[in-house]
């Protein structure tokens, strides 16, 4: 699922593109149906979503129709996916990332697939048409390295454990894969400096936002000062620039900033918000560069964000993590 890939990029917005403020209910019942998905509940996640698109008149967003797709193909619904598929299928171009989500695997050998996604390949053609295509090309094969086998963790966790061996030589493979796509990143970034959508395509520039978000501490800050560069020039997302801020800003020992990064206790399995500076205002600095409020993204954690409350937890959890 989840265009907004494994760091939710790509945030749904308060206005849809037909260009009319949604009612409330209908960004209710997306919140709502986005939950019972992070539950494994599809068949009701789908639910949600038809109840919020007949809301608004039956109008939705690209992001929407496309999470409710994957919905009802999780929650063996073929015909409904397709509806949804379909109707996005005149403006939609990423082929890379529908062609290796999992939650749409079951649709595959519908007789339905094979034209559907001809169409967004002649999308996504049309739309790189301009762009640098050798580029592009080259990014998408990392990209879809990058993603694959991170979408993979939770099923294998959820079968064999998460400190299994099969679990650890799963991450080998991820970390063998993440140096392979670094050493063809850092050669681009070397050589052009940070694209944007407009050199490489909205997806090939979060390719590389991705790589250097998944690389070593030095690498992280050697690039740093480059994508907030790209940021103030229209060539990065930032929201993406939010995530490495806060994951270079821990890994210097000091506290996040828009508190993306989410940690877990080895011990009790138990996620909490890795330390976070001035957390009563940690929403605005959020709002600030388009991430949602804290309390809808800990929710892909089952957690529930209290301010007051991590304040007055926060000295023993930073005791904690410096004595690991």
């Amino acid at each position: 699922m989840k265009i907004r890939l494994f760091v939710l990029l790509f945030l749904a917005s308060t206005k849809l593109l037909f260009g009319q403020t949604v009612p409330k209910e209908y960004t209710e019942k997306v919140k709502t149906a986005e939950s019972l998905y992070q539950a494994k509940d599809f068949k009701n996640s789908a639910s949600n979503y038809s109840e919020a698109f007949k809301s608004n008149g039956w109008k939705a967003s690209v992001n929407d129709r496309y999470n409710a797709a994957c919905s009802w193909a999780m929650a063996s619904g073929p015909d409904s996916a397709f509806s949804q598929l379909e109707r996005i299928a005149v403006k939609f171009s990423n082929y890379n990332h529908i062609t290796t989500d999992t939650d749409l695997s079951s649709l595959h050998n519908d007789k339905r697939w094979k034209p559907l996604i001809g169409k967004i390949k002649q999308n996504q053609e049309k739309a790189e048409a301009n762009l640098n295509k050798p580029l592009v090309a080259k990014l998408g094969t990392i990209y879809n390295e990058d993603q694959k086998y991170r979408q993979q963790i939770a099923d294998i966790e959820k079968k064999y454990g998460g400190n299994s061996k099969e679990m650890n030589d799963h991450w080998q493979l991820i970390n063998k894969k993440d140096s392979l796509n670094l050493i063809e990143v850092k050669a681009i970034l070397d050589k052009y400096g940070w694209l944007g959508p407009d050199v490489v395509g909205g997806q090939g520039s979060v390719t590389l936002f991705l790589v250097i978000q998944h690389a070593d501490q030095a690498t992280q800050e050697k690039y740093l000062p480059m994508m907030r560069d790209a940021v103030k020039n229209g060539k990065a997302q930032s929201s993406s620039l939010a995530l490495l801020e806060d994951r270079v800003a821990l890994r210097q020992g000091k506290r996040q900033i828009y508190g993306s990064q989410i940690g877990r206790d080895p011990e009790t399995q138990i996620y909490y918000v890795s330390p976070l500076e001035d957390p009563e205002n940690v929403d605005k600095r959020r709002a600030d560069v388009g991430l949602p409020p804290l309390a809808e993204y800990v929710k892909n954690w089952q957690m529930k964000w209290d301010a007051e409350q991590y304040k007055k937890d926060l000295p023993e959890l930073e005791a904690k993590i410096k004595h690991k």
